[in-house]
């Protein structure tokens, strides 16, 4: 049966595709737009930080469009997508009475707005929520091999979005345990797992690194109640703007009526409760708990369509925060509109006031995988991120962009340089020194193998560790400097000590292509009280020492 929506319907959403579109191509890349964009430009089935949806939304874009349109087209189009499958969701007649209310509720919701035109992970995430949520209701409603089999594609593709989809998934099945009877459920479970065997397969040929990062390395700090708990109950005030008093009392107004319902119930509830926990451990950022933005609109509309307090309400502090975030798009183009400096502001002045100076030079920067690909998106020349041992690793330290500037002149661009061959300073005021290196040299994925998971700290015993060269060259081992990083409990690098290591074969003088050499060290005595984590990293040519170890315990 075809879909048939509402002229009003069509109209309004009609505008807001436009409207999209126009702020899609006159707005000026975010730092992880540009990373995302740098994803794309080498197609893979995942990525150090997130799986492999938003690389393909940016590449479908760059079909059709070129510059900035060109990476956020598909967003703009799976933006108004989502708002169809939600206007779908809700099942009562009287909503074609308040299809002005309808949008209002929408376009009101901060980041479902600003996701309107960004393109960032949760822009895939939210459509397939929303359209997992619709599958999984016709599946209750008819439980076949057809409806198992579309949920099931579905599911997969929710996890291709971004890893949080996990939890849409998990809290959807809490509220509906009798799914582990179902052979149809079971059906969906193997489709989805079926189409999600080649991010399986990247995951483990790079040896698991996303998940070893976002579950493992990632640092963290002490608890703080303001930057922490406080925030996350911010965050549920600002995702909702004017409007959350009301949202909140609908959605606490709802009962559960049917498995539907139910879902949406615990979706919501079970993402809140899930992050509120999260806070007492680590900082939440907004974008974490979108997600529930697509089952409150459900929620909040159906409870809009028989109180006509709420409805009144939500409509008329709406309109006010709609004003307010049109405003603020306002600004996101022309600086003088927003109140603060924010990151669309004067990329492409910087990158083209530093290629007029350098050319088509490579440009290497020290610890920004923020920094690199916006320069490469505006400047079309090679960058690399050259990550050390007070950064993170990140795509950079896996994909081929290092390859691409070996041997080459390039310039060095840092933020901790004393005095470079030239300087700068980006729109945000922060200032950088730069340096030329006429032949780079780099080997940042060499990697050192220690085969304990927990050591006991003896500066007099001797030890061993391994080094694995990747590289398909010998390199020397006079090029390279090993260093011994004391971090905290939290993970946090607190001090850096060198490190002599010696091969435990004698007249060694390189490390062979693809080939394992060992190394005997003594653990440096370290000015910290008690470091909680020891890592082992490698300077090359005398560069910023590397993130080439793993985190390892001490006791």
């Amino acid at each position: 049966m075809p879909i048939r929506l509402p002229k009003l319907f069509l109209l309004l959403l009609g505008i807001i595709l436009v409207l999209n579109l126009f702020q899609a191509h006159f707005t000026e890349l975010i730092f992880d737009e540009a990373y995302y964009w740098h994803y794309a430009q080498n197609m893979a089935w995942g990525y150090f930080d997130h799986p492999p949806m938003v690389a393909l939304l940016v590449k479908i874009s760059s079909l059709f469009f070129k510059g900035e349109l060109g990476i956020r087209f598909m967003s703009c189009v799976l933006s108004v997508s989502t708002i169809i499958v939600l206007w779908l969701l809700v099942d009562s007649d009287e909503k074609r009475k308040y299809i002005p209310q309808f949008f209002v509720l929408v376009f009101s919701m901060t980041l479902l707005n600003a996701y309107g035109f960004f393109t960032l992970p949760d822009t895939p995430l939210l459509f397939f929520t929303a359209l997992f949520l619709l599958i999984y209701k016709k599946f209750t409603q008819n439980p076949s091999y057809l409806w198992g089999a579309v949920l099931g594609v579905v599911m997969a593709a929710l996890m291709y979005s971004k890893y949080h989809a996990v939890l849409v998934i998990l809290f959807v099945l809490l509220s509906n345990l009798r799914l582990v009877t179902s052979k149809f459920a079971w059906l969906a479970v193997m489709v989805a797992l079926l189409c999600y065997v080649p991010h399986f397969l990247w995951l483990y040929e790079n040896n698991f690194v996303s998940i070893r990062y976002h579950l493992f390395e990632r640092p963290n700090g002490a608890y703080d109640f303001e930057k922490y708990t406080l925030g996350f109950l911010i965050n549920l005030v600002a995702i909702f703007g004017l409007t959350f008093p009301w949202i909140y009392k609908a959605l606490f107004k709802t009962r559960s009526s049917d498995l539907f319902v139910k879902a949406l119930l615990y979706l919501t509830y079970g993402v809140l409760l899930f992050f509120f926990l999260s806070s007492f451990n680590r900082r939440v950022q907004t974008q974490w708990i979108i997600v529930v933005s697509i089952p409150m609109v459900v929620l909040v509309f159906q409870q809009m369509l028989t109180d006509a307090h709420i409805r009144k309400w939500i409509y008329r502090t709406g309109i006010a925060t709609i004003l307010v975030l049109l405003f603020l798009r306002i600004g996101l183009i022309y600086k003088p509109f927003f109140p603060i400096y924010y990151e669309t502001h004067g990329n492409r002045q910087w990158v083209g006031e530093l290629k007029s100076e350098i050319g088509d030079i490579p440009v290497i920067f020290e610890n920004s995988y923020r920094n690199a690909p916006m320069y490469a998106f505006y400047s079309g020349n090679p960058t690399f991120s050259l990550n050390n041992y007070m950064y993170r690793r990140n795509q950079y330290s896996i994909d081929d962009s290092e390859r691409k500037v070996q041997g080459k002149k390039v310039l060095y661009v840092s933020k901790y340089m004393k005095k470079g061959d030239l300087s700068f300073t980006k729109v945000d005021g922060a200032k950088y020194q730069a340096k030329y290196i006429p032949n780079f040299e780099s080997f940042r994925k060499l990697e050192v193998v220690v085969e304990k998971k927990v050591w006991i700290l003896d500066e007099e015993e001797k030890h061993f560790f391994k080094v694995y060269n990747p590289y398909d060259i010998d390199i020397d081992l006079k090029k390279l400097k090993f260093s011994m990083a004391y971090l905290n409990d939290y993970k946090q690098v607190k001090e850096l000590k060198p490190l002599p290591a010696h091969p435990v074969l004698e007249n060694i003088l390189s490390l062979k292509p693809n080939d394992t050499l060992n190394f005997t060290f003594k653990f440096p005595k370290p000015k910290i009280e008690n470091p909680g984590y020891f890592r082992i990293g490698i300077s090359e040519n005398n560069l910023p020492h590397g993130l080439n170890g793993k985190n390892i315990k001490l006791e």
